[in-house]
């Protein structure tokens, strides 16, 4: 295998950056430009040199021994500082080295993987980690990257296997006398799987928009102050704003962290009857967003009806509170009247959501555990039929068991990894 190397740190001039090396010959290349190479899980300071002994550098110089380091294999990083010609010429001369050459996108996690060291998961949590923007990303970022729930699925595929050994114990002795029934421990143990299956998968979809952003839409008639709302909600002119109704056509998305959520706030254009094909256009948009959000802001008077219907957890409120005698339950963008207890009621709203957010993150966690959870109601059916039909059900159960196995890359996931690793940088 060759010996890789990258910056890991980000590109262009910084106080310091790290070059990592990773790889069987990274002890022996760091012993070259380096000389004397600190024994391992040292730090030592190093003039790092080239070819001709010219100096390059000072450096800090860091050694991990596999299995002991990110990669699972021998590691070197160089802490240098972080000038462009510095960089440059170590890189230069790293390339020089036979067998050796620059890292691909994501290649230092996807060795980290091959070798046991994550499983496909915590890939995905390390890559999440490295794309949070809110403290909430980072949190459940940090969660599946801790290994949470490559743990869990190993707990569920144990439980899984011991139902198909007790299955096929059965199928071996089919001709003779079995000494005990074990069908009662087989439903079990699919039951147990089977709950928790559904449970998590019941988390994904607010699991994911943790990941991804939950979406508010303000809705409401035309010139009822949804773009000033949303301009005083984003501190800043999002949206352009007019007396003349109609002037949103399209829907208008702001992103932004509301107490450590990530939330795409959402102007729709107003929702009325227009025989503009322009603006008819935009409120079907406006309808459509509104209905897929996870939340709605009504900007609407009591006596009003609307296309949309208002949900639980929904927010209703009146509009221009500037301009009416009592502000009771209204709502200003133009005076900030009721903004800051819109937010908190959004927060309160969302937050409450959020705590019932699974392990699973990403829609190829939730097809997984799908498949698993239905392999396994198939499982039972055929259990149910008597023991005749047992051997249909243990190859129903090993469907299961290869989904969660998938799930965390132990199998049939070869077809995944050039997508997932190419959003990596070169130095992860």
């Amino acid at each position: 295998m060759d010996t890789i190397f990258a910056q890991a740190t980000a590109q262009g001039r910084a106080g310091v950056c790290i070059v990592r090396i990773s790889g069987p010959q990274a002890f022996e290349i760091a012993e070259k430009v380096a000389y004397p190479c600190p024994v391992a899980r040292q730090a030592v300071m190093r003039a790092i040199k080239d070819p001709t002994g010219s100096v390059i550098d000072h450096a800090l110089v860091l050694v991990f021994d596999g299995p002991n380091s990110f990669t699972g294999e021998d590691t070197v990083e160089l802490h240098l500082h972080g000038s462009i010609a510095v960089v440059r010429a170590v890189l230069g001369v790293l390339s020089t080295f036979p067998q050796t050459r620059m890292a691909e996108p994501g290649e230092f996690t996807r060795r980290a993987m091959e070798n046991g060291k994550l499983d496909l998961t915590q890939v995905e949590g390390l890559a999440d980690l490295l794309e949070a923007e809110t403290e909430a990303q980072r949190k459940q970022a940090l969660r599946v990257l801790s290994g949470h729930l490559g743990q869990r699925v190993e707990i569920w595929r144990e439980k899984l296997i011991r139902a198909a050994a007790l299955l096929e114990v059965t199928i071996d002795f089919a001709d003779e006398d079995v000494p005990v029934d074990v069908s009662a421990e087989v439903s079990s143990l699919l039951d147990d799987v089977g709950d928790e299956l559904v449970r998590e998968i019941e988390g994904t979809h607010t699991a994911e928009r943790i990941r991804t952003g939950f979406e508010v839409a303000i809705v409401g008639r035309p010139n009822t102050g949804k773009s000033t709302l949303l301009n005083a909600l984003a501190g800043r002119d999002a949206a352009i704003t007019s007396a003349v109704a109609g002037t949103t056509r399209d829907v208008i998305e702001v992103r932004m962290d509301l107490g450590g959520l990530p939330v795409t706030l959402l102007d729709t254009a107003g929702l009325r009857e227009s025989s503009d094909e322009v603006e008819a256009i935009g409120i079907e948009r406006a309808v459509s967003r509104a209905a897929q959000a996870d939340l709605r802001v009504f900007l609407i008077e009591s006596d009003e009806d609307l296309p949309i219907t208002p949900q639980a957890d929904d927010l209703c409120l009146l509009p221009k509170a500037d301009l009416r005698t009592s502000s009771e339950g209204a709502i200003s963008g133009v005076s900030g009247q009721g903004v800051s207890e819109l937010i908190l009621q959004i927060q309160t709203v969302l937050n409450k959501r959020s705590l019932a957010a699974g392990l699973a993150t990403h829609e190829r966690h939730r097809v997984a555990l799908q498949k698993a959870a239905d392999g396994l109601v198939s499982t039972k059916l055929v259990l149910d039929r008597g023991p005749d039909q047992y051997d249909i059900a243990s190859e129903e159960l090993r469907h299961a068991i290869r989904s969660l196995e998938a799930l965390v890359g132990r199998i049939d996931v070869e077809n995944l990894l050039d997508v997932i690793f190419s959003s990596f940088c070169l130095g992860k």
